[in-house]
């Protein structure tokens, strides 16, 4: 959309083409305008520069370029490696509350979380795992035996994001579900 149009969309839509009137009416949505730019999305480096600038990662290093793609990724429904405001704020729900999880189980504040710490975590979010599942997820997220916020985040998506497509083919709920090559490797690799 060149910017004519856009702005011809932001002012006949209360916001960019595409999103819900009310989103004029939301707090976030100035915030999100500022971020998304022309296009009216938010793409992996806006997302990044957003999230450093909030602060949302407290005295944490800020998110990796890669961090920030599999978060979009997550929530990415039309596979454009974007966010729209929706999303965003799905999104910023989805970090305020893996921000406290990591806040409670790091009891020492050390910034990071130990291995039995992110097991706590994980059984906290609901996810039930047997202990070689659980230090696989320990061993790919941990540097130096310790698991950074941006690694935490990482690790919560791909959970989340794995988990929910796992439900959507286990229709019985039975905890089994039949893939096809391809299709395993476009369920994980997008992720």
């Amino acid at each position: 959309m060149n910017p004519q149009m856009a702005m011809m969309a932001q002012n006949v839509h209360g916001g960019f083409y595409g999103q819900p009137q009310y989103a004029a009416s939301d707090p976030m949505w100035q915030y999100f305008t500022a971020v998304a730019g022309q296009d009216g999305e938010i793409d992996a480096e806006e997302l990044q520069r957003c999230l450093t600038q909030a602060g949302i990662h407290g005295t944490y290093t800020p998110f990796s370029l890669d961090t920030c793609r599999i978060m979009i990724a997550m929530l990415d429904i039309d596979h454009t490696g974007k966010m729209g405001f929706n999303e965003f704020k799905d999104l910023w729900g989805a970090l305020n509350a893996w921000k406290q999880n990591f806040c409670a189980v790091d009891r020492d504040r050390s910034g990071t979380v130990e291995p039995h710490e992110m097991n706590q975590a994980i059984l906290s979010m609901g996810y039930r795992l047997n202990p070689a599942t659980l230090n696989a997820i320990v061993k790919r997220y941990s540097r130096n035996g310790r698991i950074y916020f941006d690694d935490y985040v990482a690790c919560c998506v791909k959970l989340r994001a794995l988990t929910e497509t796992f439900r959507r083919r286990d229709s019985m709920q039975q905890g089994i579900v039949n893939f096809m090559y391809d299709d395993f490797l476009q369920s994980t690799m997008s992720i």
